[in-house]
């Protein structure tokens, strides 16, 4: 296996325990699933602060797995290391014989090992093979997708997972790069990209071939489409108090996450109604309010941290938040009476103490940096 590849900082590691550990710190024994395992930093500091946590981590990465299980080898005992990913979470709860869990963390995008290792080829500043294969055991390479895609298609997968402006631009230039010879190299293709960027384009906004690269990343490791489908399965996962935690790296990411999350926190029921109907109020409730940034500090310890989002919730029980509606609504009626014509001085107070799961209400109040 060797020495580790790249260095290892984990992102926002202290806020992250802090938001696990009310779930994680109940009860003689809690499990944690940490989605996007990597080289184990944030299941290490996790393992460590709590004696009587199981871990249950995932990674598609057959090396990070190995320098994982050599990292958590002291916590042999009460650790679960799982080839999979993170929208395998279901199969791999039922095969271990887990119906629910009371922590999740997903640290979503490239990891370290991935990005320093010059011959996996997800790095436009190194030359490589063009593979980009988080899970180098099965799927396409980017070589393949560069090599094979259309016209629209390749343009399409720009655009969309890259956000990338001169889209078809880039497709048209890998296109009659193809004809003369196959595309193999990661170096190459970083030079047809900034080639194909106006000069003006190329001068703000860092590397002109990120944007690309990031792209072909997600085609090829269908990131998004597995992260649609993992995070409600996590959410439907955790036990009651159970929290999660995700860190997105770019807004993709960060918009599914915030629209799983959203489906839970707000009322299905009729919004007219003064007391919520059984099965219709919020199931979770966020534990910030939108996403968190990374401080200075944080940033100058590690540069990678810098375009971090997170987002957290809880899991809460919809029948008792529907009772604290109703005695809430109770008061309210109280005070709306006694603010009828010849009924005390009371001032009237608002009817809006926040709409459920809208974020501004006290079911939905973040905890805070």
């Amino acid at each position: 296996m060797g020495e580790i590849r790249g260095t290892h900082v984990p992102v926002l590691l202290e806020r992250c325990l802090e938001l696990l550990a009310p779930a994680l710190g109940r009860g003689d024994r809690t499990v944690h699933v940490d989605a996007t395992l990597g080289l184990g930093g944030h299941a290490e500091a996790v393992l460590e602060a709590h004696p009587q946590t199981i871990l249950i981590g995932l990674d598609r990465d057959t090396e990070a797995l190995a320098h994982a299980r050599v990292r958590l080898a002291r916590f042999a005992d009460r650790i679960h290391l799982e080839h999979a990913v993170y929208d395998e979470l279901p199969d791999v709860l039922d095969r271990l014989g887990y119906p629910g869990v009371d922590g999740i963390l997903f640290d979503l995008g490239v990891s370290s090992l991935q990005l320093d290792a010059p011959d996996r080829g997800f790095a436009y500043a190194q030359d490589a093979p063009l593979d980009m294969r988080m899970d180098q055991t099965r799927g396409v390479t980017a070589e393949e997708v560069v090599n094979t895609y259309g016209h629209p298609e390749l343009a399409r997968v720009l655009r969309v997972y890259g956000e990338e402006k001169f889209a078809g631009r880039i497709a048209s230039a890998i296109l009659r790069e193809r004809e003369r010879a196959r595309i193999t190299s990661s170096a190459r293709l970083a030079e047809l990209v900034r080639d194909s960027i106006p000069a003006p384009a190329r001068r703000t906004g860092g590397h002109p071939a990120k944007r690309t690269f990031q792209a072909l990343r997600i085609e090829v490791n269908r990131e998004l489409a597995a992260l649609e489908t993992a995070l409600p399965a996590a959410l439907d996962a955790l036990n009651v108090g159970g929290r999660m935690v995700v860190l997105s790296y770019h807004s993709l990411e960060d918009r599914l996450t915030k629209a799983a999350l959203a489906d839970r926190v707000r009322s299905t029921g009729p919004i007219d109604l003064p007391v919520e109907l059984p099965g219709t109020g919020p199931t979770f409730r966020l534990l910030s309010r939108g996403a968190e940034l990374p401080g200075e500090l944080e940033v100058a310890a590690n540069p990678r941290a810098a375009s971090v989002r997170l987002r957290a919730a809880e899991r809460i029980d919809p029948d008792a938040q529907r009772q604290g509606r109703t005695d809430r609504e109770r008061s309210r009626r109280r005070v709306k009476a006694m603010n009828q014509p010849g009924t005390g001085s009371v001032r009237s107070v608002g009817d809006r103490e926040g709409a459920p799961g809208d974020g501004t209400g006290t079911d939905v109040e973040g905890e805070g940096t």
